[in-house]
């Protein structure tokens, strides 16, 4: 498969290249999680789940009847189980295809995790102004620097593409 210029690797990025590709092994890393978490869930099914909140209830002396675990537990059937593998393994799925793009350097990957790391800023730094601390502060900042390291490759790519058009 050809790639067309502004998929092939720009010289003057090699650090981003670097640092996409980094990007690249922490994505892969997100998704093996969600597939194998997907995979657990469906071979494990509704019982251990259910059990495990149970032991929760008891351990921190929760109302068995009327907590929100409770009524947590209470959804859980094979019908949720279902629907949370399949929306694990398409989050990981996801997450495996952006890996594959960034590492073989591929514009649309670098979109898909620039836009894909963007949508959850909002959220982040509400949770960060809410309660603030070095974890939320993390992932911000990590966020924060997959967005600029993305967007900086694709702008780049625009640029090199702009100077070998011919006019």
């Amino acid at each position: 498969m050809a790639l067309d210029a502004q998929d092939a690797p720009v010289p003057q990025a090699h650090a981003g290249l670097r640092a996409a590709r980094a990007i690249a092994l922490f994505e892969l890393a997100k998704g093996a999680f969600a597939v194998t978490a997907a995979s657990g869930l469906e071979i494990l099914g509704p019982a251990p789940i259910r059990r495990f909140a149970h032991w929760l209830i008891e351990i921190f002396r929760f109302d068995a009847h009327h907590s929100a675990l409770a009524s947590f537990t209470r959804r859980i059937d094979p019908e949720s189980i279902h629907l949370a593998a399949a929306v694990a393994a398409t989050y990981g799925l996801l997450h495996l295809v952006e890996a594959w793009g960034l590492w073989r350097s591929r514009r649309w990957a670098s979109w898909l995790g620039c836009i894909g790391a963007a949508i959850y800023l909002p959220f982040e730094a509400f949770a960060l102004v809410r309660d603030p601390g070095w974890v939320p502060l993390a992932v911000v900042a990590i966020n924060l620097s997959i967005v600029w390291i993305l967007a900086r490759d694709l702008m780049v790519r625009h640029r090199a593409g702009l100077v070998a058009a011919p006019h």
